[in-house]
């Protein structure tokens, strides 16, 4: 059985009712795998509560699945790579999916800094299994880098360290995959708020870290896409 972990910032762990693209991962890996033959892990199970400005609820569009996660709302490598180490000893994971960075960059890092901080989360996590795979996402589109050219260039900087790290720290025993933002996503149709994925987002999100693991690692199958 092949053990995942999310990890990731609000785009991953999702507020009170919504799917998350973590169930419209996990919902394509069971159908392409089969029952029995993965499993998703981690320390934390809830969504965001907007109202009450807390990860406390549970309330998901759809509650069947395995809601276990390394996510937070307003969390990112820079929270993340302190923690990261006893969530792996914790819940052995063989693979981390991981979606972090715009919080950083957004709020307290710059893109070297945020760099850093994901090379020291790479080197936590395999202090509890030096074992561990990663795929990783980059910083995708959002709102304020639309208007903000400073911060746009420090998204585009950071996601070219990101694509550096990747190829400088993946070895055979633990080998790390730079997944690709998917070409259709726009903000605009993707997102509800310019930054937060709707269903279609989800979707897309979802796909990339599908199809990632298919065509690099042969595992799972290609990430079909709603119509």
């Amino acid at each position: 059985m092949l053990r995942f972990m999310f990890v990731g910032d609000s785009q991953t762990i999702g507020s009170a009712g919504e799917h998350t693209w973590r169930h419209r991962f996990w919902c394509h890996l069971r159908s392409v795998c089969g029952d029995g033959q993965v499993a998703v892990v981690g320390p934390r199970e809830t969504l965001y509560d907007k109202s009450a400005d807390a990860a406390t609820s549970l309330a998901y569009a759809d509650p069947g699945f395995p809601r276990r996660h390394l996510a937070g709302w307003g969390e990112g490598w820079l929270h993340m790579a302190p923690v990261v180490a006893d969530a792996v000893r914790a819940c052995a994971p063989d693979v981390l999916l991981v979606n972090l960075g715009l919080i950083d960059l957004g709020f307290y890092t710059d893109a070297g800094q945020t760099a850093a901080n994901m090379r020291r989360f790479v080197a936590e996590a395999r202090t509890a299994n030096p074992a561990v795979r990663l795929v990783l996402l980059p910083v995708i589109p959002n709102i304020r880098a639309e208007s903000d050219l400073p911060f746009a260039a420090e998204v585009a900087r950071f996601n070219t360290l990101l694509a550096k790290a990747v190829a400088d720290l993946s070895e055979p025993r633990s080998p790390l995959l730079l997944a690709t933002v998917p070409e259709s996503y726009d903000i605009h149709r993707d997102t509800y708020d310019g930054t937060h994925p709707n269903a279609s987002g989800e979707h897309k999100l979802a796909a990339a870290f599908a199809d990632a693991l298919h065509q690099a690692w042969g595992l799972g199958g290609p990430y079909r896409l709603p119509a």
